[in-house]
Order: structure tokens, then C-alpha cells, then sequence
């Protein structure tokens, strides 16, 4: 009856309406209210009820377009049911629908508004993103290695018995979204109550208080707390120790999300206390599936952040899970700022024959604006990169050389720390098959320190070309790591310098010793006799060269 009013319609007719369908479905009751005025009007009825003070326009309620009768004994169009969250015909996940071809003859849209949902709060305000959340595991697209028949998650969830849970990958992956649906997926629901602090904005007390309270349910209703931790690396030790002790009693089954790798950000009791699953970056084909599932849905997808329908080219699709780098957020927040533009199109012409939103890979682009890059200067990523360089660089593949170069700076890497990164690959590497190789590495980082970006770039690049084509020698870099294990290792004892290797300025140093039978090179150039190692050490070798056979060595 609420509903009914609030649609605007008289009392006297939601009763008549409820009472006809039985009173147990606001659409059915919608639908007898609609024929029932256009095909029995009661001329009883007062034709201009009174409104209640705040009466939306029907059309607020609807799809915002009229279904045309399929009878030609019925010519008048009647207008489509709302979208109610309890309809169970309607699949929001379902990727096969399609428009009705009852949506061909639509009404002039005047002023866009989202359909609201009735007996529901209104969601158009959140992200595309978030509204787009799966609601169970099974709607989950992608990351079939941790979510498939056979794996960890999927054989907890059917026995009941959820494990204690790290996620890590990239952002956009699905971290949060597994993490929540994981407590909807339950066999027994009522065993769990689910928990969500984000280590970004809370501190020390929320962690106890959510502990505390996770106790006090373990003892009084035996029930378990789920208890997710969005950024979990952000916690100091002092708090990821605080859940060390009730995840081992098993009042919480812990769950954290992170970016950061696991193994540097969160300490070694919490890690043996939990799975660490890993998730890779969502397939392109998955993002097409996530954009077309968003597109479709009526409910809560693209269509309630527009307040109209929405079109989407393919191409556009394509382009978007090309282009996003396997992040999911940022795919359907862009689809959600494009469709944004379009419908600001259509309300900007007023299209008369035309009232939906038709989002364009030109749309697509404004709203991505460039390309999605993964990196992370202080994490994983840049440790990624520039090791993928150095062996691209060692392996003497110019071409991937610069290639992991352009990413690193297009993530807007200091353009500094490669060139120094090149000066060490020019000693440790090249060394003395091309002495010259440490020339111009430390000339690239005095043209870079003159320049910066973005001019510098073409000077990394030929630096980088110029190590990867160079001929490779890493004696050098063996030879000094062998004498510091020696020399960490004792081996000679670390004996004092031989007499005849010291300096002695004073007329005391020489009298004890110092310097004496020392033979001066340039005056005996053919002498051989002299040694310069610990007596210890005598034959000892560290460098390697020459080595006519490769020049590898």
C-alpha cells in the first residue's frame, strides 16, 4: 500500500488493486491499476484525486518508455512494470539479455532521472563499481585458479569450514568483492557475522573493539566473526598481532586484502596463521563480460547512474578491457563516466526519436583519458620493471630494453634512479668486454641530471640500447664477490699487509720495516718475483680474464 501511494496513486485504488491480485505483489497491483484505467475507468472515481504533498512523476518508477500491446485489439501502449528488487523472473547477472522489442516506440525523455527501486535504498550514487559487486562467489568472474570446483575456497565453502585468508593482487582484481561474498556463499549463514575495517582509517581501538566483540559473540551465541581488512599491510606489527590470539581460538576467521607483497608487510605469525591466495589481473574477455553484465542490469548496472537506457558500441567494450590493464574498478567506472557523456548528449539535442544513451569508443576514451598503468614506485611493481630491464639488457634484447624502460617511465619513474641503474649494468655486466660502456652510462646521468624529462627519455633509450648490444663480461662483478666472501669467511685469516706492501712516511716505519724490498715496477718492469697477496693467500685467484673461448664469462 506504501508503495502504491507513493506512486502516486489514490487510496481508494491501491485497496481496490491490492485486493484484486491479492494483495501479495506491488507489480502485479501496478499492472491491474494501469489496464484498469485505461480500460475501465470508474466514473464514480474522483478524476483528480488529491496528490499527497510529495506525488513523482510516474515515469520516475518505470523504465521511461512505453510496451506496446501485442493484441491489435488493444492499440493503447500500457507502460512497463517497475524494477523491483523481489521479481523473480529478473537476472541481473544474467549476459544474454536484450532489449525488449517493446522498447521501440519510446516516450520523449525531458529530464533524465534514475529509476528508483522501490522497498530499497537508493543506490545511484554509489560507483558503478560498487553496485556491480557479486553478491556470491559463483557470480565472480575470473580467478578460476582459487575459485574453481576442485580449489581451497570452493571446497571450504561447501563444507562449511572458511579458512583464515590473505588476498593479494593487484587493484581491481577482486580482493573485497570475494572477500564479501565468501559469507554469502555459506552453507549455514547463521554460523557467521562479517566484519569489514579498512586499515586506512582505523586505529588501535577499532581493532580491539572489533576483537572484543567478536570474543563476546564466540562465547554468548557461538557464532564466528568474519572479519575482513581492507590494505592489511597499512597495520602496524603491534595490530596484526592483536588477531593472533583469536584466530588461533577460532573466534575470527581472518580475511585480508592487500597490494603489497605479503612476505615484506605482514608479519610471519599472521602469515602461518592464514592462506595467502594469490589473484592475478582480470582477462580482457572477463572485462568484456563484467561491462555487458553492468549494461544489462537494470537493477542496480549502468542504466541507474544515467536514469535512462544505455547503449554501448562493442568496439567501445573492446577497447575498455583492452585498455584497463586487467583492473575491473577502473573499467566500469570509466564505462560509467562515459555513459555519463552520453546521456548529457541526448538531454543537450532533445532527441525526439532517440531517448538512449549511445556510449562511442570516443566516449571510452575521453573517460579513460590514457591507459591504465600498474606501477607502484615504492612496491613491487618498480622492483618488477627494473629487474625486467637489467635482464632484458643482459640477455642483449634491445628492443624488450626499451620497452620495460617506456613503462617505467610512462608509470613516472625518476628518470635519475634508471640512469643509475645503468651505470651499475655497465660495470657488472659489460665490465671490461667494452670498458667504454661505463662512459657512457655515467655520461646518460649528467645529461639526464642537465635535461630531465621528458627530453631526457631518448637518452635512456640509447643508453639502454647501447648496454644490450654491447659485448657481456661479468669477471669483474665475479671477482670482487669472491674476494668478499673470502674476506667475510676468514679464509687467510685476514692477515696484516705484508711489510714490503707498506707505506712508511716516518723514519720509525722504516726502521721497523715497513716498505723494505719493495720493487718499483717501472724501474723493474721483468721482475716477477714480487707478490702482492697474504702469504695465506699466495695463488689465490679472483679475476678471470682473458677469455678467448666466449665472451660471456
Amino acid at each position: 500500500m506504501e508503495q502504491l501511494l507513493s506512486m502516486g496513486f489514490s487510496r481508494e485504488l491501491a485497496a481496490q488493486a491490492l485486493a484484486a491480485t491479492g494483495g501479495k505483489s506491488t507489480l502485479k497491483a501496478t499492472e491491474w491499476i494501469l489496464s484498469h484505467k485505461s480500460s475501465n475507468p470508474n466514473p464514480n472515481q474522483n478524476p483528480n484525486p488529491s496528490p499527497p504533498p510529495f506525488q513523482p512523476k510516474l515515469d520516475r518508477f518505470f523504465h521511461l518508455h512505453t510496451k506496446l500491446s501485442t493484441s491489435p485489439s488493444s492499440p493503447e501502449p500500457t507502460a512497463t512494470a517497475p524494477s523491483i528488487h523481489t521479481v523473480p523472473e529478473h537476472d541481473p547477472d544474467d549476459d544474454s539479455t536484450t532489449p525488449s522489442p517493446h522498447h521501440n516506440k519510446r516516450q520523449k525523455l525531458q529530464h533524465p532521472k534514475p529509476t528508483i527501486q522501490l522497498g530499497k535504498t537508493d543506490r545511484t550514487h554509489e560507483p558503478l563499481s560498487e553496485r556491480m559487486r557479486p553478491r556470491t562467489v559463483f557470480e565472480v568472474v575470473g580467478q578460476e585458479h582459487i575459485l574453481g570446483n576442485n580449489s581451497l575456497l570452493h571446497s571450504a565453502i561447501d563444507r562449511n569450514r572458511i579458512p583464515s585468508i590473505i588476498f593479494w593482487g593487484p587493484p581491481g582484481t577482486g580482493k573485497t568483492s570475494i572477500a564479501k561474498s565468501i559469507i554469502n556463499s555459506a552453507q549455514d549463514r547463521s554460523m557467521y557475522r562479517f566484519v569489514s575495517l579498512s586499515a586506512v582509517t582505523c586505529g588501535v581501538k577499532d581493532v580491539r573493539d572489533a576483537v572484543e566483540e567478536a570474543r563476546k559473540m564466540r562465547v554468548k551465541n557461538n557464532k564466528r566473526t568474519l572479519l575482513f581488512v581492507d590494505e592489511v599491510h597499512r597495520f602496524n606489527k603491534s595490530q596484526q598481532d592483536s588477531f593472533l590470539p583469536v584466530i588461533e581460538d577460532g573466534s575470527i576467521v581472518f580475511m585480508g586484502a592487500t597490494t603489497e607483497n605479503p612476505s615484506f608487510h605482514l608479519i610471519t605469525p599472521l602469515l602461518s596463521r592464514c592462506r595467502v591466495l594469490t589473484l592475478n589481473p582480470i582477462k580482457p574477455h572477463h572485462i568484456e563480460t563484467l561491462l555487458k553484465r553492468s549494461v544489462n542490469d537494470n537493477e542496480k548496472g549502468l542504466s541507474q547512474s544515467v536514469g535512462m537506457r544505455v547503449d554501448v558500441k562493442d568496439d567501445a567494450i573492446d577497447f575498455l578491457s583492452m585498455n584497463c590493464d586487467g583492473d575491473a574498478r577502473v573499467a566500469l567506472n570509466a564505462l560509467e563516466i562515459a555513459a555519463t557523456t552520453a546521456a548529457a548528449r541526448v538531454a543537450d539535442n532533445q532527441l525526439e526519436q532517440n531517448d538512449e544513451a549511445v556510449v562511442t569508443v570516443d566516449d571510452v576514451k575521453e573517460a579513460l583519458q590514457c591507459k591504465h598503468l600498474a606501477y607502484d614506485k615504492a612496491g613491487e611493481e618498480h622492483y618488477n620493471l627494473i629487474s625486467a630491464l637489467h635482464k632484458s639488457m643482459r640477455g642483449s634484447d634491445a628492443d624488450a630494453a626499451i620497452y620495460w624502460l617506456a613503462r617505467m617511465l610512462e608509470g613516472g619513474e625518476e628518470p635519475l634512479y634508471i640512469a643509475r641503474r645503468l651505470i651499475r649494468f655497465a660495470s657488472e655486466d659489460v665490465g671490461l668486454a667494452d670498458p667504454l660502456a661505463l662512459n657512457q652510462a655515467v655520461a646518460c646521468y649528467q645529461a639526464c641530471h642537465f635535461l630531465g624529462m621528458p627530453e631526457c627519455n631518448v637518452i635512456l633509450a640509447q643508453c639502454a640500447a647501447y648496454l644490450a648490444l654491447a659485448p657481456k663480461s661479468i669477471s669483474v662483478y665475479r671477482a670482487i664477490g669472491a674476494a668478499q666472501k673470502v674476506v667475510r669467511e676468514s679464509v687467510g685469516q685476514n692477515e696484516g699487509v705484508p711489510l714490503h706492501l707498506r707505506n712508511a712516511p716516518t723514519k720509525l716505519m722504516k726502521e721497523l720495516g715497513y716498505g723494505k724490498d719493495y720493487i718499483y715496477p717501472p724501474d723493474n718492469p721483468l721482475s716477477s718475483t714480487q707478490s702482492y697477496l697474504p702469504p695465506s693467500l699466495l695463488g689465490y685467484k679472483f679475476l678471470d680474464w682473458p677469455d678467448q673461448n666466449s665472451t660471456q664469462q
